[in-house]
């Protein structure tokens, strides 16, 4: 097929040009003005914080100094030349590291179980009472602002040592960061299918159950299973404050300077969630698929 190309005579093209030209430069003007506000913001606000660029480029050596210790053994030796030496706590650490993956598995699912129930009673979307949306909604941004971690001090007072105040921290913030992901999907819905069951006098958990759990379980599955992505790494930090897990014996080995422990431990917990996230983005991904082939 032919195409006919249309050229402008030269009085015609040359304004035309020019009129591109200017409104090309104003854009680069308003790039550049953008980018140096925003640079003189950060300045300002490092400069209120109190960094010190100073001081941060000297710390670079020693960073990048302690990152090469953690790769050493007492003998010298980088930790991939004696492995067995490297490695020779393998089997607690194992079972610490599957304390924490349960810490977090537990925590997970205590968390989605609570924000499953109250994304409903969030979402504008149902009509649920505005009193109890309004209650519901400031509960879950109370129990994802505060952080999991002061949330695992304050179990380990209330609890003692030990995998409960770890599991309830997660749980809490979890119920937190979930209610609002969950209610957000309800909120998205088609309504149609919830206009025609309430015709039909539907109760409230009717018309969930029916017209709105078909639409939203995918999408609950899948932040859920983000969620656990993100909580065992949450759950590897919480023995830090004695909330149990590989935590614990990570944090001992900093402070007494057991540095190939350190990056043992550490290298461990990176393999643990790498192949969590393979598995957890699988399902993702299939849980997506079966979702659009609806």
């Amino acid at each position: 097929m032919a195409r006919v190309v249309l050229v402008l005579p030269e009085r015609q093209l040359e304004p035309l040009l020019r009129n591109y030209a200017s409104a090309l430069r104003a854009r680069r003007w308003r790039g550049a003005i953008a980018t140096i506000m925003l640079g003189a913001c950060v300045a300002a606000a490092a400069w209120a914080a109190g960094v010190d660029i100073p001081k941060l480029v000297e710390g670079f050596g020693r960073f990048t100094s302690y990152f090469d210790r953690l790769l050493r053994l007492d003998s010298g030796l980088r930790v991939w030349n004696d492995a067995g030496e490297w490695l020779w706590g393998w089997k607690r650490w194992l079972r610490l590291l599957g304390d924490t993956v349960l810490i977090a598995y537990v925590g997970t699912c205590l968390g989605a179980l609570g924000a499953f129930f109250l994304s409903f009673l969030a979402a504008e979307n149902l009509d649920r009472p505005a009193p109890l949306r309004f209650l519901t909604r400031r509960f879950l941004e109370f129990c994802r602002t505060v952080p999991d971690l002061v949330f695992a001090l304050v179990f380990v007072v209330a609890f003692g040592l030990g995998p409960v105040p770890g599991v309830l921290a997660i749980a809490l913030h979890s119920l937190g960061a979930l209610g609002k992901l969950f209610f957000e999907i309800v909120e998205n819905i088609d309504n149609g299918p919830v206009a025609g069951v309430q015709a039909t006098g539907a109760t409230f958990p009717a018309t969930v159950r029916f017209a709105v759990l078909p639409q939203v379980l995918a999408g609950f599955a899948s932040y859920a299973l983000l969620r656990f992505e993100i909580n065992v790494r949450g759950a590897a930090v919480m023995g830090f404050v004695g909330a149990g897990g590989i935590g614990q014996d990570l944090i001992e080995s900093i402070r007494k300077f057991y540095y190939a422990d350190v990056s043992a431990i550490l290298a461990l917990i990176i393999a643990t969630v790498f192949l969590i996230d393979v598995a957890t983005g699988w399902l993702r991904r299939s849980l997506a698929a079966t979702e659009s082939a609806r």
